[in-house]
């Protein structure tokens, strides 16, 4: 069984092995997966964090062994938490770029190893175990106000909605999928939006009853989701209802919430 950790920025997965595929996802910095299959110039890979799937360029990770993964998985975990930092390779003095969320584990005094390399590592950092509370949710989500939309994307640079409530929530302290459809499983539902409370998650359906989308709840009727950009919209029994177009753009179909 082979292991990598993800040595770039940010890695693109696909869903099948060809450049102009679809994004499904990305990587972070940091992040370990395992390889179920490989080429010359493909990889078929699972996330270790939500066990998503697809296809990676194999020269953005690098492989390790099972005692490296099995090192960095007991490692204490850390998460870049600036909007975008830098991290310097100690052997060549390399900056690579970080964007929030990030992995750091076992990081200390601010250094950390991957695969035999050093880092150093100066920005701020909160705990994957951090006590997650909502106005910590709200103070990160705020962060990606503006971020253009990506499918696949879960970077400031480029992100979708679903990579959004996931993001934000990873940072917060909360681990939940990848996917609209499947965060909707998760978390206990809430009857009536007047119950709902902030950094509660919305999830909306299409024609077919199929969950298509998510945001995250602001309070005061009011809703931040990534669409077009991470914008803040109303939203009401009905759905959210667009500040700019004076329309409804998603039809609600329920409301998670994954606090106490």
């Amino acid at each position: 069984m082979a292991f990598a950790v993800c040595n770039v920025s940010i890695m693109p997965v696909r869903v099948v092995s060809d450049e102009r595929s679809e994004m499904v996802t990305q990587v972070f910095f940091g992040e370990t997966l395992q390889i179920l299959e490989s080429s010359t110039h493909w990889a078929y890979v699972r996330l270790t964090h939500d066990r998503y799937e697809g296809w990676v360029d194999p020269k953005q990770i690098m492989v390790i062994d099972e005692d490296e993964m099995k090192r960095i998985s007991e490692s204490p975990l850390f998460f870049s938490s600036d909007l975008v930092q830098v991290v310097t390779q100690l052997s060549n003095n390399q900056l690579i770029p970080l964007l929030m969320g990030s992995h750091l584990p076992g990081i200390s005094q601010n250094r950390f190893e991957l695969a035999g390399q050093e880092y150093e590592y100066e920005g701020a950092t909160v705990a994957a175990n951090a006590k997650p509370n909502r106005s910590t949710i709200i103070e990160n989500a705020s962060m990606y106000l503006n971020a253009p939309y990506l499918w696949g994307g879960k970077s400031p640079f480029g992100i979708d909605c679903s990579g959004y409530s996931q993001t934000v929530y990873k940072i917060s302290g909360l681990s939940i999928p990848r996917d609209a459809s499947q965060q909707a499983l998760q978390g206990e539902t809430i009857s009536f939006i007047t119950d709902a409370q902030m950094g509660d998650l919305a999830f909306f359906d299409n024609n077919d009853g199929k969950i298509i989308h998510v945001g995250i709840l602001l309070g005061d009727n009011k809703i931040m989701h990534a669409s077009g950009k991470v914008r803040v919209d109303a939203i009401d029994h009905q759905g959210i209802f667009n500040v700019d177009t004076r329309k409804y753009s998603h039809k609600l179909r329920l409301i998670k919430s994954y606090l106490p």
